[in-house]
């Protein structure tokens, strides 16, 4: 199923001719339930990699304060979406004895000394072909990007918790199986949901903080116009610069909990966009991006939650900004929480 960006409310770059020139394409990913294989771009699905190499690991010190597993994580989604797919009578229980036994036992976690003190496999965040992605870079001779992460709560500052692979797909004759998996996780929400992608090209305008003083001071003088007329709401944050949720390319997220920082390679290079890992694909300022597709929510259960078919949730409902280096392929990504 396609996934269609609604066209934004006002072309802004005709109210405010500099933003023409600044305009950039970016990739919608649109992930949706589904059953991936490694022969299709996905989120948190499995990854068409080499039974010969190497698996990325994650050497950091970790400290979480409750433990779980991939398989608990996945036990305990596949309880609640049943449950609540379930015809259930009034003042009736949501889930049964067994099952809330079975969450509890989740919710309580395993005890953090149990975390092994070798290195963790990292897990798989996304797999993206380029065939599929109009926006996305690769080195001479690749056509894919896979993407893997550690699922605890460092990786919001470890700058080798994020681990990127190029790789042409072509060349890859034997597929690994079973791919090594962390014993423990720190964090459900930084276990994906196997996603399908609905990639949609769309044009952003960068954030606010991006532009000059002067500019900015404009937009914000004609969004409160249109806020006082019959377009209530309009904004330029929310509707009509940066999209959300997930994508490829683009403008950076908007900074949110923190001033915007000026955000470089190690190497000192200036850096790009590559992926936007985010908490939802549209919120209560950002609905106006919802896909036309998924407007119409009647009847669906509350879980999960339509804005978040991937259930990632980065920190307290963030944006990870992974960016790439625009000198050298080879260069570790750097990672922003915004």
């Amino acid at each position: 199923m396609t996934r269609t960006t609604p066209p934004r409310p006002w072309d802004v770059a005709s109210v405010f001719p500099a933003l023409a020139g600044m305009a950039r394409t970016a990739t919608r990913l649109h992930p949706s339930p589904g059953d991936p294989t490694v022969h299709e771009s996905s989120v948190g699905g499995p990854l068409l990699w080499p039974a010969d190499e190497a698996w990325p690991v994650c050497a950091d010190d970790h400290h979480p304060h409750r433990l779980t597993t991939l398989e608990d994580v996945r036990t305990l989604r596949r309880i609640l979406t049943q449950a609540w797919q379930r015809p259930r009578p009034p003042r009736t229980n949501l889930l049964t004895p067994d099952e809330q036994a079975v969450v509890d036992r989740i919710h309580a976690g395993h005890d953090p000394s149990l975390l092994p003190t070798e290195p963790l496999p990292l897990i798989a965040l996304a797999q993206l072909y380029a065939r599929d992605v109009p926006d996305l870079p690769c080195p001479d001779g690749t056509d894919m990007l896979q993407v893997l992460w550690c699922p605890f709560t460092e990786i919001e500052d470890s700058p080798s918790a994020v681990h990127l692979r190029w790789r042409q797909s072509g060349s890859v004759r034997d597929v690994l199986a079973h791919p090594p998996a962390p014993d423990f996780v720190g964090l459900d929400d930084y276990v994906p949901a196997p996603c399908v992608l609905h990639p949609e090209r769309v044009v952003e305008y960068p954030a606010a903080h991006e532009l000059d003083h002067a500019l900015t001071d404009r937009i914000y003088a004609w969004e409160k116009e249109q806020q006082q007329s019959e377009r209530q709401g309009l904004g330029y944050r929310g509707d009509l610069s940066v999209a959300p949720g997930w994508k490829v390319g683009g403008w950076s997220a908007p900074w949110t909990f923190c001033d915007p920082m000026e955000v470089r390679c190690d190497c000192g290079a200036p850096v790009a966009p590559l992926l936007t890992v985010d908490s939802s694909e549209w919120d209560g300022e950002s609905s106006g991006w919802r896909p036309v597709e998924d407007r119409d929510d009647a009847g669906r259960p509350p879980y999960p939650d339509w804005d978040c078919p991937t259930m990632v949730t980065v920190g307290r409902g963030y944006t990870l900004q992974v960016y790439r280096c625009t000198d050298s392929y080879g260069h570790p990504p750097v990672t922003t929480l915004q």
